[in-house]
């Protein structure tokens, strides 16, 4: 009976973080299949070696198996990865703990934890782009300036990811503080002059 109410609070949770916290804010349909698959087989799993007198060493060889998951098919963002692993999480530590004040005070911070962390209005200001510019700058201090200008923010980090003196453009990954005023999105790619 615990093991039921465990995976009912483990899919609790998961609508949250899932219906409540993640689609709203970032719109992916296709992530929503992955995190609930991840989730569902997880505790299954989980709760299977729980229940059954196993050793340390099959519980490592699970978590050596789950190292070497790799997301291969689509680039995700930071953010993602972090719903992958709160979604593992969840299923893990309900499986294989069961239900208790502990495992239920766990599984809030997880999804309390992300919809902090990935909240719209914690450093809003804060932007990033990748901006392809039709001119080789090889000069950091006058790149600097003219990326400033052109987004109209301060540049708090810069990074050179290509120049090409024979096509004359340069590839630059930004991170910037925008104007408190702008409603620019906060990621975007950006080819300009």
């Amino acid at each position: 009976m615990n093991a039921l109410l465990a995976a009912a609070a483990d899919l609790l949770a998961l609508a949250v973080l899932v219906f409540g916290v993640y689609f709203p804010r970032h719109h992916r349909r296709d992530l929503v299949a992955a995190f609930l698959g991840v989730n569902i087989g997880v505790l299954a799993v989980s709760t299977v070696l729980g229940a059954e007198n196993v050793g340390a060493g099959l519980g490592l060889g699970l978590f050596g198996v789950l190292s070497i998951i790799r997301l291969r098919s689509d680039e995700i963002a930071q953010h993602e990865v972090a719903y992958y692993f709160a979604a593992l999480a969840l299923g893990l530590i309900t499986g294989l703990g069961g239900l208790d004040v502990i495992t239920g005070a766990l599984m809030a911070l997880i999804v309390a934890a992300l919809w902090f962390a990935d909240h719209p209005g914690l450093f809003k200001r804060y932007r990033h782009q990748i901006v392809r510019l039709d001119a080789a700058h090889t000069d950091e201090t006058a790149l600097r300036a003219h990326i400033e200008r052109l987004l109209g923010g301060t540049v708090v980090n810069l990074s050179i990811k290509q120049v090409d003196l024979v096509n004359d453009s340069t590839l630059v990954e930004v991170r910037y503080l925008a104007p408190a005023t702008t409603g620019a999105p906060a990621d975007e790619r950006v080819t300009a002059g």
